[in-house]
């Protein structure tokens, strides 16, 4: 983001820099050729009068020391010619200025017209200047007078007026930059706090808040809202916390009631309810560990990261056993392919609880009859336990729809439940490192895929 706001503030700063630089640079480039040119004019003028003298009296020094003195002073040669063309005064090397061109000049001088005279161009064309000026006597042209400028000192003015104007451009794009950069700062300064702020959120830290003492003034207000929508939060988790904990209390006392009942049962029941009171009692015991793990949440705000070896395939089956009674009702075989034992590091209580609900969801929509076949493999380092039922199913479009709190698909509304298993599954896979994923085969019927995954669950 800074980035961006460093590109969107200085580029326009060294556009317009550009534009105003390149103006200046070129207009004062002009300015100094149009002085330059003003003067050598004024001098040629100077030359003229002293050249009328000198050709009246026909004595060539009158002019010549002035020319010699002005050559040896500024560079610039000076030629007086007479009414015939021919050299007649000079100062300076005379060789370079009676070219072709200049010739042509002087021949119009003579005929009475004066030339065009020199104009401001581009600075890399502005090498020389030769002006060329009748000298008029009583109306007619005695002679002329030929004045070669060097313009080497005003080629130099220019360099000077354009290594200003960089230097200021490149100043000006320094303290630019600075005050860029402090802007995107000021700027900026709160978003990062929000983001460190959002980062130890997610890291459970939700006491963390931002102060809203600097930005400008929509990130204070943005931030604003942000402390209120964390007071917010706080304050549910609080009293989720709070549930938790009366809920998790609450139940234990019953259920250890129950425990006791059922042991007293126990004593007056015959060895054919062994098995039946084993299960109860095993039942109990994970009820227990569940309020355990519910008294854990509550207190700490995270679960406990505990990673227990758990046998995968000894759980899947001993949760089978457990919901057969129920799939027996409803006429709905659960079958297990895979006896081989598959071990991950994984909570035990979260995969029980995941599993469980899928179960549950795939009997409960399993027409009579028909069979769930659940399966363990290890795959990739990991753990898939695929459930996969012969239910009615759900369109493509629907899948995503299936882990959505309270959705249900309209063709299975008159079917009891809330729409929550498949989402609580996907949220206790999640929490342990896990994926829940669903598929429609072919044949019709879910097939719910829970990935376990040793390295991010350990």
């Amino acid at each position: 983001m800074r980035r961006r706001l460093v590109v969107v503030f200085l580029v326009p700063l060294i556009a317009v820099l550009l534009v105003l630089g390149g103006a200046y640079a070129w207009s004062a480039a002009r300015s100094i050729q149009q002085e330059h040119i003003t003067e050598l004019v004024g001098d040629v003028a100077y030359f003229v009068t002293n050249a009328r003298q000198a050709l009246r009296s026909g004595s060539p020094e009158l002019v010549t020391r002035e020319a010699e003195r002005y050559a040896e002073v500024y560079g610039t040669g000076v030629v007086v010619v007479d009414r015939s063309g021919a050299p007649w005064a000079t100062g300076g090397d005379d060789a370079t200025v009676l070219d072709e061109a200049t010739t042509a000049q002087i021949q119009l001088a003579l005929a009475g017209r004066r030339g065009d005279l020199p104009q401001p161009g581009a600075p890399w064309e502005f090498t020389e200047l030769v002006i060329v000026e009748p000298v008029f006597d009583n109306g007619d042209a005695i002679g002329a007078v030929v004045v070669e400028a060097n313009v080497d000192v005003a080629r130099e003015a220019i360099l000077e007026q354009w290594v200003l104007v960089l230097f200021g451009a490149v100043l000006a794009t320094s303290v630019g930059l600075v005050i860029v950069f402090r802007l995107s700062d000021w700027v900026l300064r709160p978003v990062r706090r929000v983001d460190r702020a959002m980062e130890a959120i997610e890291r459970g830290e939700i006491e963390s808040r931002i102060a809203d003492d600097t930005g400008p003034p929509e990130l204070r207000r943005m931030i604003l809202l942000f402390n209120r929508m964390a007071d917010e939060i706080e304050r549910t988790m609080s009293r989720q916390q709070e549930f938790a904990l009366n809920a998790s209390h609450e139940l234990r006392n019953p259920l250890s009631a129950l425990l006791v009942r059922v042991e007293h049962l126990a004593t007056g029941l015959g060895d054919e309810w062994t098995r039946d009171i084993e299960e109860t009692r095993e039942e109990g015991r994970r009820m227990t560990r569940i309020l355990d793990t519910l008294l854990n949440l509550a207190r700490s705000g995270q679960r406990d990261a505990v990673a227990d070896r758990v046998d995968i395939t000894e759980l899947v089956r001993s949760r089978l056993d457990a919901w057969r009674q129920r799939a027996t009702q409803a006429r709905v075989s659960l079958v297990l392919r895979g006896d081989a034992p598959v071990s991950i590091a994984t909570d035990r209580v979260i995969v029980e609880s995941a599993l469980d609900a899928v179960i549950d969801n795939a009997v409960k929509f399993s027409p009579s009859g028909t069979r769930v076949v659940v399966t363990v493999a290890e795959s990739d380092g990991g753990v898939d336990i695929v459930v996969r039922d012969n239910g009615p199913g759900v369109d493509t479009e629907e899948l995503a729809h299936l882990t959505d709190r309270f959705w249900r698909s309209p063709r299975n509304r008159s079917t009891p439940g809330s729409g929550l298993g498949l989402a609580i599954a996907t949220d206790l896979v999640h929490s342990i490192g896990g994926k829940l994923r669903i598929e429609a085969p072919d044949g019709g019927g879910l097939a719910v895929h829970l990935r376990l995954s040793p390295e991010l669950a350990a």
